[in-house]
C-alpha cells in the first residue's frame, strides 16, 4: 500500500554542535519518499528516501556552501544522498526500530532510526493521513565526513556526531475520492476551500 509524503508537513532536520557550544540546526528542503506500509502489517514497511544534498539550509548562506563543497557533501558529484530500509523491528504498540542502509557520497553504512507512530487521521477532503517521527545519531566521520578544525582550548569547530529528527506525514488518497484535484491541492500544500452545507442543519 503506497503513501506520497506531505512535502508541507514534512522536516528532515539535523543538529551538530559548533566549537563544543552551541547547537547549529538544518534541514533538507528538497526530498523524495517511496514509503510502502500495510498499516495491517507494519512490520513489513519499506522506506527509500531520496534526499537532495544542495537543498541544505542552516539559515547562514557561507555555511550552507561549504557543506555543499567537497569538504562535505560534494553535492555537484553526489547530489542525493539515499537511505533504503533493510527491516522493521517493532518495539511497542507505536514504536519500531526502522533499519536501513544511509549512502552519503560513495560511502553506504547501516543506520537505525527509533520510530514513533503518531497516527492516523481523514482530512476534509477525503485523504487518509498518518504521520510518524524518527530520530537518529550519526558520525558523520563514518561517511568520510571528516573536514574539522582543531580549538586551541581543545576540541573541535565541528562535532563528528549529527543528530537527525524526521517528522512527517503521509497521505493516502481512497479509491472513491470523487475530486482528485482536491486532494492534489493538499499534498502540494496549498489551501484548500472547504464548501459549507447547502442548507441550515435542522436538529430533531
Amino acid at each position: 500500500m503506497a503513501w506520497q509524503t506531505d512535502p508541507s508537513h514534512t522536516r528532515i532536520e539535523f543538529t551538530a554542535r559548533h566549537m563544543m557550544l552551541s547547537k547549529v540546526r538544518g534541514e533538507f528542503q528538497d526530498f523524495d519518499v517511496d514509503f510502502q506500509l500495510d498499516p495491517e502489517r507494519p512490520e513489513v514497511a519499506f522506506v527509500e528516501a531520496h534526499i537532495k544534498t544542495a537543498s541544505v539550509n542552516t539559515r547562514d548562506p557561507q555555511r550552507d556552501g561549504h557543506l555543499r563543497s567537497p569538504d562535505f557533501f560534494k553535492s555537484d558529484e553526489f547530489p542525493e544522498m539515499v537511505f533504503k530500509s533493510t527491516r522493521v523491528e517493532r518495539t511497542g504498540e507505536k514504536t519500531a526500530k526502522l533499519h536501513g542502509d544511509l549512502t552519503i557520497r560513495d560511502v553506504t553504512r547501516p543506520v537505525v532510526l527509533d520510530v514513533t507512530y503518531l497516527g492516523s487521521s481523514k482530512s476534509p477532503w477525503g485523504t487518509n493521513n498518518i504521520g510518524f517521527e524518527a530520530t537518529t545519531k550519526i558520525n558523520r566521520e563514518d561517511w568520510n565526513l571528516t573536514w574539522n578544525v582543531t580549538l586551541e582550548t581543545g576540541g573541535w569547530l565541528v562535532s563528528k556526531e549529527i543528530a537527525i529528527v524526521i517528522e512527517t506525514e503521509f497521505i493516502q488518497q481512497p479509491a472513491n475520492v470523487n475530486e482528485p484535484s482536491a486532494a492534489d491541492d493538499v499534498k502540494a500544500g496549498k489551501t484548500v476551500k472547504v464548501s459549507e452545507p447547502a442548507g441550515p442543519v435542522v436538529a430533531n
